[in-house]
């Protein structure tokens, strides 16, 4: 067993024009102030990252790390949420999601999605500069607006989505192989991968690469009713990273889990900060430490109620006194007889 590296923090949610929070230096320090090892960085923030510069330059990512190291704060991984998500977009979201690409391909689909390919690419040669051996991303979708099967989906629709997936990610995963970088894909609703299901769906079309892997977040889980604690038993050897968030689900008489087209504050499903919640860390470390977890808890804040700030704070020590210090020994070593194996022969009867 392996104990947890942590308390990180993943820093999309906090990144601002306003100091600590609009350069890297200034961000990193306020977190080790928080009390957090490592940090996330969303690859897409020019106020904190230059994602072509650390693929292209060695030197550009060990200036980066000694800059960090000063702070006592690690990079844990890098992320393409936001270009993940545009290597598949449907039609239907074409404009929503247009804001996420550089300005120079909106409202070109085709070259958008050349776009993110090429930044998913970056993104391989960079964490491979940095020596990072894992990446986060969303792994987009097509099939999405399909999720619920009224009117009648025609016969390999769904299919033809994933086929179409896979043909898009396998090279990419490839080049994460080449730089010995797993991707953690975040198994998160809006994403064709949004369950345990679709994971093994795209995995089987994928080859079962051995790159194709899982971002495992439990507030995405709770939100659809799954059993997390036994989806890590399950994917456990899939589980490369892992966002630690917190959720709650309080159906009504009115709503469930579709939410009723309400904000988030009046869904019956919600994310909350750290502890306020319902999610069961205490069975999630546990889980992590059993399973050999070799990755980083990183705090991904996202609530409805509580100042981001005071969630980052709190979440620093929270996943800290969660993180379980494995052991080196079992705790019955003191009863041990020192029998060899003539004496359990003895012992059964099989002399």
């Amino acid at each position: 067993m392996k104990t947890i590296k942590g308390p990180a923090i993943f820093l999309a949610q906090f990144v601002g024009e306003q100091a600590p929070f609009n350069c890297l230096e200034d961000i990193a320090s306020w977190a080790a102030e928080l009390g957090f090892k490592g940090i996330q960085i969303p690859s897409w923030e020019s106020r904190l990252f230059d994602l072509r510069t650390a693929a292209e330059s060695p030197g550009y990512c060990d200036d980066l790390k000694g800059m960090l190291a000063e702070r006592n704060i690690k990079i844990t991984e890098l992320s393409t949420h936001l270009q993940g998500q545009l290597v598949a977009v449907h039609p239907a979201y074409d404009q929503m999601f247009d804001g996420f690409a550089a300005p120079e391909v909106q409202g070109n689909p085709a070259a958008r999605q050349a776009w993110a390919v090429d930044q998913l690419l970056l993104a391989a040669k960079a964490s491979q500069n940095l020596g990072l051996t894992a990446h986060a991303s969303f792994p987009g979708a097509l099939a999405w607006p399909y999720l619920y099967p009224w009117p009648q989906r025609p016969a390999g629709l769904v299919e033809a989505a994933f086929d179409e997936l896979a043909k898009r990610w396998l090279p990419i995963l490839n080049a994460f192989d080449d730089a010995g970088v797993d991707i953690g894909f975040e198994i998160h609703p809006g994403e064709d991968l949004h369950d345990g299901v679709t994971f093994e769906m795209f995995l089987e079309r994928v080859n079962n690469h051995p790159r194709c892997n899982i971002l495992f977040d439990p507030s995405h889980l709770i939100l659809q009713q799954l059993d997390y604690l036994g989806f890590m038993d399950a994917y456990k050897d899939r589980i490369k990273l892992a966002h630690i968030k917190d959720a709650e689900f309080n159906p009504t008489a009115k709503q469930g889990v579709y939410g009723g087209y309400q904000s988030w504050i009046d869904r019956a499903g919600r994310f909350r900060s750290l502890g306020d919640g319902q999610v069961d860390f205490n069975g999630i470390f546990s889980k992590l430490a059993a399973n050999d977890f070799d990755g980083w808890a990183v705090l991904e804040w996202e609530c409805c109620l509580k100042h981001p700030e005071d969630g980052a704070q709190e979440g620093a020590i929270f996943i800290r006194d969660h993180i379980i210090r494995v052991t080196d020994k079992a705790f019955d070593d003191f009863a041990d007889a020192g029998t060899d194996d003539q004496t359990n022969r003895n012992i059964l009867g099989l002399s």
